[in-house]
């Protein structure tokens, strides 16, 4: 294990070439552990051998707590093993105790580059070319020769939703494993397809703004404009008339004006009107 390239021992003289400066060209595990710790003992020799079986797609770096601490605590490490991922210079995800290997692999390969990946590079330059037909063919292939990376998945969603197949990328996303269903971007995705659905079928924008101005107490319109709306990204005015739906007609669609209102925060994501407008939902709502 001493031997390996891909293993280091961290203390505050190297800590940042090899953990922050590192991450930057290659993700970097990082393993806090002690010597008086059982799991980390059962752990540690796992994770050399995943590190030698990667063969560089990831740095392991072993940080001892005890004779560390500083380290430590500036991550507020409270329980041993904590191994944490590093990647441009940031903690990105992290896991505690010692894992069995099939979850250990699966917490590495949500993170780490694939061979795939770059064949996600080149979807997107067909795409950005015009060339729909081209990049849906070669995320299929990559699809084949690695079926496990949910990101092709994502992305074929994204192409299909965009071609107007909604039926089709929600069916692409379903396919996703439980652990990605939640991640941001997919929720984000199926947010953004929740409202091309209720778009499709709309007046034009502009007649449909007309509509509503010549008949403010027509939800339906109102609802359909706000669809339209958030895919213009005019996601003002859409939550605008989303509240407007929340205050007047709770009834309309079981409550569809929250509803939406909950999955244009997830198209915004970290926006920070997100944390007005939901103050000023739950303010409506109770």
């Amino acid at each position: 294990m001493a031997d390996s390239p891909y293993i280091f021992e961290i203390d505050e003289n190297n800590y940042e070439q090899v953990v922050l400066q590192g991450s930057h060209q290659v993700p970097v595990l990082v393993d806090f552990w002690a010597s008086w710790c059982q799991p980390c003992k059962i752990l540690m020799p796992l994770l050399a051998k995943l590190v030698d079986e990667y063969q560089g797609r990831f740095i392991l770096a072993k940080i001892n707590t005890e004779e560390q601490q500083a380290i430590a605590a500036q991550f507020g490490i409270r329980s041993i093993p904590t191994v944490k991922l590093f990647r441009d210079g940031q903690p990105v995800d992290e896991f505690a105790g010692a894992l069995p290997e099939p979850e250990v692999r699966a917490f590495l390969d949500r993170h780490l580059p694939r061979a795939s990946d770059r064949i996600l590079v080149q979807a997107g330059e067909r795409l950005q070319a015009g060339d729909t037909e081209g990049a849906l063919g070669l995320l299929s292939q990559a699809r084949v020769e690695d079926p496990h990376n949910p990101r092709l998945l994502t992305a074929i969603a994204q192409i299909q939703a965009t071609e107007g197949d909604f039926e089709a990328a929600d069916q692409t996303l379903s396919e996703l494993p439980a652990d990605e269903q939640d991640k941001p971007e997919v929720r984000r995705l199926r947010a953004q397809l929740f409202f091309r659905e209720i778009a499709a079928s709309a007046d034009t924008p502009e007649a449909a703004t007309r509509h509503v101005a010549d008949a403010p107490d027509d939800t339906e319109s109102r609802y359909r404009l706000a669809a339209q709306q958030v895919l213009a990204n005019d996601t003002a005015n859409a939550m605008e008339n989303l509240l407007l739906i929340v205050q007047k007609d709770r009834k309309f669609g079981d409550d569809a004006g929250r509803i939406a209102l909950l999955k244009l925060f997830d198209v915004l994501g970290e926006d920070p009107a997100v944390n007005r407008y939901r103050a000023r939902m739950f303010n409506l709502l109770h």
